[in-house]
Formats: structure tokens, sequence, C-alpha cells
């Protein structure tokens, strides 16, 4: 995965300012979670060439922010029991700092729920959106506008599954 990101340099003229793989990534054992791009809540200055996703990878923005990332689901192993899938999970979310925004796990261990609203795309895979009280099962290139809700993401083939995200920082109102 190759990021180009553009700014201007000092006679205003655009530039690109970076070249090259995502700097930071997390949970590669497991497919993994890849940092393209963040956000907070001051000003853009395109002149800088600070890489932005080099920071911790967190699941949610700050406040006022946002991520793009790109993020691989593998299959999940044959023969794996609930109690290890669980501790997986646990520890997944925990090395995120996410471990708060799992809420409800009683459906599946992955289940999450985080203040954003997420736009989601799946590249490749065969993968099922579980929520609450549904699930839809996913096609190449569908798109997921995901609005603070409960939910998990489950591969059901054969190979790794990829989706990229925009997760925003947003005042959900249930």
């Amino acid at each position: 995965m190759r990021r180009i990101i553009t700014g201007h340099n000092s006679e205003g003229k655009s530039v690109v300012k970076i070249d090259g793989g995502p700097s930071r990534s997390v949970g590669e054992e497991v497919g993994g979670l890849f940092e393209i791009w963040n956000t907070d809540d001051s000003s853009i200055d395109s002149t800088d060439s600070i890489d932005r996703a080099d920071t911790d990878i967190v699941l949610s923005p700050t406040l006022g922010g946002s991520n793009f990332r790109y993020f691989r689901i593998n299959p999940t192993p044959e023969g794996i029991s609930a109690e290890m899938l669980e501790e997986l999970a646990a520890q997944a979310f925990r090395s995120i700092g996410a471990e708060h925004e799992r809420v409800d796990t009683t459906r599946h261990p992955t289940m999450h729920k985080t203040k954003t609203i997420d736009y989601i795309i799946l590249l490749e895979g065969d993968v099922t959106l579980l929520l609450d009280d549904d699930e839809v099962k996913l096609q190449p290139f569908d798109v997921v506008v995901q609005r603070g809700t409960n939910h998990a993401w489950i591969n059901n083939g054969s190979e790794p599954a990829l989706l990229i995200a925009v997760l925003i920082d947003a005042n959900i109102k249930e």
C-alpha cells in the first residue's frame, strides 16, 4: 500500500510531501490495522512534512478528528474455542486503546461501538457486518455508513478480507 501525501512548498506550489507505505500498523498476526492519515481539531498546515499517521494507533479519532486507515481481517481459524476468541478479541481491543468500546459482546467477541461516523468500503473478501439485531453479507465495493452502532466484521472466507475506513469523531444521538 502506497500513500502519497501532498502539500505546498515555500513558494506555494503543490508538491508531494510523503510517498511511501503506512508508517504505523498493529495486529498484523490477525490481519492488521494500517494508518493512512489522521487529523485532530486543529487547522491543516499543508507546508509541513509531519506524518500525521506516525502516532500510536487507537481505534477512535481524537475529539474533533478523523482516522483514515485500511484493515485486513483474517479468516477465523477452524476449531478455535469461544474462550480463545474472546481472549484474542480482548487483547486486540486493548492494544488499540479500545477495551471500553466493547459495550455488548454477547453476539460476537469483536462487537464494539464508537462515537464516530465511519465510511467503510469492502475492497476484497467475503465479509458479514454483524449488528445487535441484524446482519448484512457484503460484496466487494459495498459501502457501509456506520453511525455509532454496536457492530463486528466477520470474515466468512478462506482468504484475508481488505477494507478501507474513514472514522470521524461525532456527537452520536441514540
